[in-house]
This record gives structure tokens, sequence and C-alpha cells, in this order.
């Protein structure tokens, strides 16, 4: 993205706060608000910070599941495969 074309003053936040908000939503593209020439802060869509909240959680789920491998603290898919199935039998009350 060119954060070029989507910086602004915040100003513009106090006097076009509807428009600036308009335009993220339309666009998906969130707004640099800068204060005193300095990048203070974003505007964005709400559907857009929660699909790159839900992404950020993903990875870091990833980078846990990385680091337990990597630790040894994982068991094979056969493992796996079997706890849930047994699991799956408990709950249905066969065991």
């Amino acid at each position: 993205m060119n954060y070029a074309n989507a910086i602004e003053p915040v100003t513009a936040l106090k006097t076009r706060t509807s428009e600036l908000i308009r335009r993220v939503h339309e666009t998906r593209q969130p707004v640099v608000i800068t204060q005193n020439g300095k990048a203070t802060a974003i505007l964005q869509d709400v559907a857009s910070f929660q699909r790159q909240h839900e992404s950020l959680m993903l990875l870091k789920l990833a980078v846990q599941g990385d680091q337990d491998y990597r630790r040894g603290n994982a068991i094979s898919d056969v493992e796996a495969d079997a706890h849930f199935r047994d699991r799956l039998e408990k709950l249905r009350g066969g065991g």
C-alpha cells in the first residue's frame, strides 16, 4: 500500500471525520493520522481490523505450534487420530 496517499493531519480527523470514515470503509485502506508531522494513529475500518486481528492470531498459533514441535511437545498424526477417536467415543457414551 502506498501510505503517501493515505496520510492526514489530526486536524483533518477533527474537521472531516465522517469523510475519512467513509473513505476507509469504502477503500478498505487505512489512513495514517499525523500530529506535528509524525504518524501517531491509524484509522481503519472494522472489517479490515477484524481480518487483520484474526490473521495475527492464526500466525501466533502457528508460531506456538512450531515452538512446541521444536521442544518435542508434539505427537504423531496417528497418536492424535487415536486420541480424538477415543475422546469422541467417550462423548458418544461409549466409554
